[in-house]
């Protein structure tokens, strides 16, 4: 019925009507009216086989090309008519107001499409460190990710920040070195960066031909095929392409360069992978022109599954070229879903059992909850069970998601990404399945499995899917209403928005009651507010922005506490003994608080005491003894509790927290300040205004390097030296510079530069 055209070109049709040749609108336009009526037919999505579906992100730096990359994608396989383009403001995965303007990518977006009998998720996810957290959270449900390179510049701060990400949920990757037509684009500087900056094993596919202005195509190294895209002699959107085999009449120099970057890549997979080598010692020898491209592909794919190698390929996506040999490396290379190891799915078998990785607000649905189905399938009009709010919930329709366009499906099976409506209680990183018997059943064969050590109960929490890590906000600020008849309007939006961002906190502040805002930067900050503004029509105001420090200890200090109390005709006693020290963590990174009992403590105290005694510890954590912000780095022993019959946990609470902050007082408190890595690229005329600049802001550079025609300065400096960083480089540079910032650690503030924030703080300075 559909003539062999997939579902995405009709979508496509309905919501790209630009073209410029007449004839051919006139052509889309008879084939669109001739299938409308199978669009609205269920039968137009039909979930393929397993084995076929990608689950992918694309992922890079800023301004890398991830958007204009996944624009061509979409275009080659069918789903949009017209190329859309980023400063033109009409891609479909940037659908904000704000991208749009900005020209970023904010929010991941999702779309689904055909190619070559495969079903590609994509998920384009953003660049900017601002939101980070939706780089994670697409991984952490993604099954492959294409990592994209400005050929120009190699890896780039934020590159190493996403392929971080990217390996700590072991996810293969296929690289792509885009922008190949700029000037300064070097595939071998691109490539040794990916060797020493990653620590990867990059596997050189393909080699351009031509380069600069003059990069017209590539050599595919597995094959051995020439493919060309030439503007003027073939069609200027990249469509169609020449590809030939290598002759031998071809350019000795050039099918020597071939036949060498081949010979190195057979090399370099056999010592990879053993079973190749076997074939290539046993079959083939020396004889590297003889070894067939199917089986070279092979080993290449059990190479990039087990990720002791990473493909890479080039090509130039605004100038429309290399994106379709992209896009065959994805089918051929990366991994179907039944191909990624997801231990807790086994013990559900057949069953429903899927994660929430993202959640959005729409004004006519409500919340929209994306699913990644990982067993069992799903269907509209149906109950499914939250495990981790342990309640049931109906969900009323189902969608497949195409950016900010969906349709409405019957069924969704394992392996694919849906789009759900119905499910208002669902949060980021919650466990679906398709009832509390299923999560019991996965219990028990869980516990058959472990020989019945843990009970069912236990089992069931232990069988949720690992959400997502959100990390600490670094920025906060109060945001007020244009009155307060509006203050339940804002609260409701921050509640919806809170929702959709997790690594957006809101709270209110004890001594002012005023709403504070709480974000990974000050974009991260502009951009809600904004959407405030526009979404929910709310004229709020933002009081100005402060850095969200942290507080630690010099010294250790022992300290005790009682607590004497007649409330009504009830007496409350509580004796607490404890000691506060500095704590040096024995794992790098760690920077959170510890809590520990002597042992004989804790064998003589209830399971009930202990509890109310860590919830006093931990309140006490979250205010430090200088300037109330939250403390990290310490260390608590609790020497002794004694509590007489009759008194309530709340006071055992409150004792052990009066006595925690006696100590922390006792111990001399110490600020710590947000320090950032900061990578600045530049001309190198303006390099020394860069450095004197940031001798001002108390920052230490690290490093200078040389990539081409500019200098990249690495350092450190103090977050709160960084306020309007980017209208200060571009005066400094007459716009010549960009910069990324990340968070490195926290650090200690320096005697007078403490005492500056606190005299700052008491409104002294």
């Amino acid at each position: 019925m559909l003539l062999g055209v997939s579902f995405g070109i009709i979508r496509g049709c309905m919501r790209h009507c630009r073209c410029s040749a007449p004839a051919l609108r006139g052509q889309w336009t008879r084939n669109y009216s001739f299938l409308q009526d199978d669009v609205k037919s269920p039968r137009a999505v039909v979930s393929p086989d397993i084995s076929k579906i990608r689950n992918i992100g694309i992922m890079a730096h800023i301004d890398a090309g991830k958007t204009t990359t996944t624009e061509r994608m979409l275009y080659y396989s069918g789903y949009t008519r017209a190329l859309g383009d980023v400063d033109d403001g009409d891609t479909v995965t940037d659908y904000m107001a704000q991208e749009r303007e900005r020209g970023i990518t904010i929010q991941s977006a999702a779309v689904t499409f055909d190619w070559k009998e495969h079903r590609i998720n994509l998920i384009d996810t953003p660049g900017h460190v601002d939101f980070t957290l939706e780089v994670e959270r697409a991984l952490r449900v993604l099954d492959g990710a294409v990592a994209v390179f400005d050929a120009s510049a190699g890896v780039e701060a934020q590159t190493l920040t996403v392929w971080r990400q990217a390996e700590k949920h072991n996810i293969p990757c296929v690289c792509f070195l885009n922008k190949m037509d700029k000037p300064g684009a070097s595939m071998s500087y691109s490539v040794e960066s990916i060797k020493t900056k990653l620590k990867a094993n990059p596997i050189l596919l393909q080699i351009p031909i031509g380069s600069g202005k003059g990069f017209i195509g590539v050599v595919d190294l597995v094959s051995k095929q020439h493919m060309m895209w030439r503007g003027k002699t073939w069609h200027e959107d990249g469509r169609a392409f020449e590809t030939r085999a290598l002759q031998p009449t071809d350019d000795p120099e050039f099918l020597e360069e071939v036949n060498q970057a081949r010979a190195t890549l057979i090399e370099q997979v056999a010592e990879l992978d053993d079973e190749f080598a076997e074939l290539l010692l046993g079959e083939y020898g020396d004889n590297f022109d003889s070894m067939p491209a199917g089986k070279l592909q092979e080993a290449i794919r059990r190479v990039t599954l087990s990720r002791k190698g990473v493909p890479v390929l080039c090509g130039s996506s605004l100038k429309n070229k290399g994106v379709q040999p992209l896009l065959d490396a994805i089918t051929t290379y990366l991994p179907a879903p039944d191909e990624r190891n997801h231990d807790l799915v086994r013990w559900y078998k057949d069953d429903l059992c899927a994660l929430a990785f993202k959640v959005v607000h729409d004004k006519q649905r409500g919340p929209l909850v994306f699913l990644r189905i990982y067993s069992g399938s799903m269907k509209p009009q149906s109950a499914v069970y939250n495990i981790n709010r342990n309640g049931t919930e109906r969900m009323s329709r189902l969608l497949l998601p195409f950016a900010d366009q969906h349709v409405e499906i019957p069924s969704l099976s394992a392996g694919n990404i849906a789009l759900t409506v119905g499910l208002k209680q669902t949060v980021t990183g919650d466990t679906i399945v398709s009832s509390k018997a299923s999560a019991a059943a996965a219990a028990r064969r869980a516990n058959n499995k472990t020989e019945g050590k843990k009970g069912s109960g236990q089992e069931m929490n232990s069988l949720v899917l690992a959400g997502v890590e959100v990390p600490d906000p670094v920025f906060f600020c109060s945001i007020e209403p244009p009155s307060m008849a509006k203050q339940a309007d804002l609260e409701h939006a921050l509640k919806c928005l809170q929702r959709e961002d997790p690594s957006l906190k809101v709270r209110t502040d004890p001594d002012s009651g005023q709403t504070v805002l709480c974000g990974m930067g000050e974009l991260h900050i502009e951009i809600l507010h904004d959407r405030i503004r526009r979404e929910y029509n709310l004229e709020t105001h933002l009081g100005p922005l402060q850095v969200a420090y942290r507080e630690t200890i010099m010294q250790s200090v022992t300290t005790t506490d009682t607590l004497d109390r007649t409330l009504g005709d009830k007496r409350h006693v509580v004796t607490v003994e404890l000691t506060v020290n500095p704590w040096e963590a024995s794992a790098p990174g760690w920077t959170a608080c510890h809590l520990t009992y002597e042992e004989e403590v804790e064998a003589q105290i209830s399971a009930d005491i202990k509890e109310a005694v860590d919830s006093g510890v931990q309140s006490a954590y979250l205010q430090g003894p200088v300037l109330g912000y939250p403390v990290q780095e310490v260390l608590t022993v609790i020497h002794s509790v004694c509590v007489e019959p009759g008194t309530s946990l709340a006071m055992v609470s409150a004792c052990v927290s009066r006595c925690m902050l006696k100590g922390l007082k006792q111990a001399g408190g110490q600020v710590l300040e947000p320090v950032m890595s900061l990578e600045v690229t530049v001309d190198e005329e303006y390099l020394s205004s860069v450095l004197g600049d940031l001798a001002q802001r108390r920052g230490t550079v690290r490093d200078i390097q040389s990539r081409h025609d500019c200098k990249v300065l690495l350092a450190t400096v103090p977050l709160a030296e960084m306020m309007g960083y980017s209208t200060a480089l571009r005066t400094l540079t007459s716009g010549n510079a960009t910069f990324s910032l990340e968070l490195a650690s926290y650090e200690p503030m320096s005697r007078q530069d403490q005492n500056a924030l606190l005299n700052k703080m008491a409104g002294l300075s």
